[in-house]
């Protein structure tokens, strides 16, 4: 039996004219070729509205029977999101029909042909700029969710931004070049997306989480200045920030100090916001130490438009008799505390619910308060511990007053930090503890090369390839933990942009730091002898930067989540819902590829 099909007219001699957005009154009188889909129909008593819409907005489309019988017989037929092309002729609105509120809205389109290109099942939530649709239906039903207003404006931005870096870098003498997506795996940090090959059994290549290796291969080479916009892969827990994979502006120049990459990084910023979205940011950018970033604010990038800052206390309760405290500061914590002047607004139940959030969301032992009553007296059930010294340090420490109302947080310094950071950040947003700066940019310099893991061997604070402050090179062989890092971070309103850092162009020196992070000289051999020889080959001194291209569209596009700028995100479980991804594979890919799959074990929910 043959298949039916349903009749829909081609395009045929048809092609569009103008954008249905860009109708206007200038083209009165003027016969126009538009194509769309439906995003509403009005049925008036005979004669048929219809909302067109494209990518550059509405047009009313008008299907009179004087006009043309058959397109308004076959306008009955149309449903939201049809795709047609109509024919038809320009005509202004009488007054009392005018749309102010669509720039198209003092025109119309009256039909004299229409072509259903495109039958359309009905859309799982309005096409209109606000839904109420979850996150998981919004990413299941994407496609609908991209011909919203806000989706659409977000990746046209985005597109604005890729012209204006492409332009800023190659007005400054940068060379696009791509590097491989299947390379080498080695420890950078986060946990590597791995590919099987087939042609090598049993062994693999890894998508790359930056090119920095490859750009730094490209220095020696002699390209000078490289720049890539480069997609990049981490396997590791999903944020609202942070995808499986995001797209990175990276760069590397040659023959440079810190003070030259970060006067490109600040004229490539500074032009991509005035390009994109008429922001003007404040110049020159703000510099702050690491050390001095970590001590006032808890954070390496802070958002220092907030009127709150933290104070050190770790020497007032070093020989205290608050047993809670002291014990902090005997295990090598520390404490501190954020005051809030004028407080009132904050009530008991409010200092409550704090307590319970910082102990079940951001995973604090407690949360120590002090509250300054109008009469001056102190409140609080930690008061009866301290001593009056203890009291009158704290006092003129954190200049309490009455209305104050201090937090204290004693532990170890990252989890101290964390803490007080969250809690300075949402009381400052939420007290309008704000200074109404619209842009705060930061370059965050002078951080460590190593810190703790935890209280065991030494880590690199950011990546293993970070070039040595040059004074603190010696200290390499005699107290590793002082040596500071010739790497920096562009920073916007408390949203870290991106990194760099000069690199080492030594081999002795890359392999003093191998060293003193734990690598057997196999092991730095087998991960990085190429790169090794590479630098034996005549590395000049080099250095980059790498920004996060998905938060600055976000930043620009004033989002909140990276999935609001990416055109098919990933879930949180690292799941695209409309390709269903990711699905098991044929059995035949897999021995192909001489893999074997074994699933965790699930537990008997009978407990046998």
């Amino acid at each position: 039996m043959a298949r039916e099909y349903a009749v829909l007219d081609v395009i045929g001699e048809l092609r569009r004219t103008h954008a249905a957005g860009d109708v206007g009154v200038e083209l009165e009188g003027s016969e126009v070729i538009l194509g769309g889909w439906v995003h509403r129909r009005r049925d008036h008593g005979g004669v048929i509205f219809v909302d067109l819409r494209d990518r550059e907005g509405l047009v009313q489309v008008v299907f009179r029977p004087d006009a043309s019988p058959e397109a308004h017989e076959r306008a009955g037929e149309l449903r939201h999101e049809y795709v047609i092309l109509v024919r038809g002729v320009v005509m202004r609105r009488s007054e009392d029909t005018i749309n102010p509120k669509m720039p198209t809205g003092e025109v119309e389109v009256e039909v004299t042909e229409l072509r259903l290109l495109n039958r359309a099942t009905p859309p799982p939530f309005p096409i209109e700029e606000t839904v109420e649709a979850d996150e998981q239906t919004r990413l299941r039903f994407r496609l609908h969710d991209l011909r919203r207003p806000p989706l659409q404006r977000a990746l046209r931005l985005r597109h604005r931004l890729y012209q204006s870096v492409r332009r800023s870098l190659s007005d400054l003498d940068f060379i696009e070049i791509e590097t491989p997506m299947l390379t080498k795996s080695t420890p950078e940090g986060a946990r590597d997306f791995l590919v099987p090959s087939r042609l090598q059994p049993g062994e693999f290549y890894a998508l790359p989480q930056s090119p920095q290796i490859m750009k730094q291969m490209l220095m020696i080479a002699g390209f000078d200045r490289y720049y890539q916009i480069v997609r990049c892969f981490r396997d590791e827990d999903q944020r609202a920030d942070r995808q499986l994979e995001f797209t990175q502006i990276d760069l590397e120049m040659a023959f440079v100090g810190i003070e030259d990459v970060l006067t490109v990084l600040e004229e490539v910023t500074a032009r991509g916001c005035r390009e994109v979205a008429d922001i003007e940011l404040p110049r020159p950018f703000t510099r702050i130490a690491y050390a001095d970033a970590m001590a006032r604010y808890g954070s390496d990038r802070p958002d220092t438009r907030i009127q709150l800052e933290l104070v050190n206390l770790t020497d007032v309760f070093r020989e205290s008799g608050f047993r809670a405290f002291r014990a902090a500061v005997d295990d090598g914590g520390i404490v501190k505390c954020l005051p809030i002047h004028d407080a009132q607004k904050l009530s008991r139940g409010d200092v409550d619910r704090l307590e319970s959030f910082v102990k079940k969301e951001l995973g604090a032992r407690g949360l120590a308060w002090i509250r300054v009553t109008e009469d001056g007296e102190w409140r609080s059930p930690i008061v009866k511990f301290f001593s009056e010294d203890e009291k009158a340090k704290v006092q003129k420490l954190t200049e309490a007053r009455p209305g104050s109302l201090i937090f204290f947080q004693a532990d170890k310094s990252a989890k101290v930090n964390g803490v007080l950071s969250r809690l300075r950040t949402d009381l400052g947003e939420r007290l309008g503890r704000i200074d109404g700066r619209e842009w705060d940019v930061l370059f965050v310099v002078d951080f460590p090369l190593f810190e703790r893991d935890g209280d065991e061997k030494l880590t690199y604070t950011h990546q293993p390839f970070v070039a040595p402050v040059d004074e603190d090179v010696e200290l390499l062989e005699t107290d590793p933990e002082k040596v500071r890092g010739t790497h920096y971070d562009v920073v916007i309103n408390g949203v870290e942009l991106g990194s760099g850092s000069l690199r080492n162009h030594r081999s002795d020196v890359q392999r003093r730091i191998f060293e003193i992070l734990g690598y057997s000289k196999q092991d730095t051999e087998a991960c990085f002898g190429f790169l090794l020889n590479a630098l034996d080959a005549g590395a000049p001194p080099h250095g980059g930067f790498a920004f996060g291209y998905d938060r600055f569209a976000m930043l620009l596009a004033g989002l909140d989540s990276l999935r609001d700028v990416i055109a098919f995100p990933k879930t949180q479980r690292g799941q695209d819902l409309l390709m269903d991804t990711p699905a098991p594979v044929e059995k035949e890919q897999l021995e192909a590829l001489h893999l074997r799959v074994r699933l965790p074990r699930r537990e008997d929910p009978s407990g046998e």
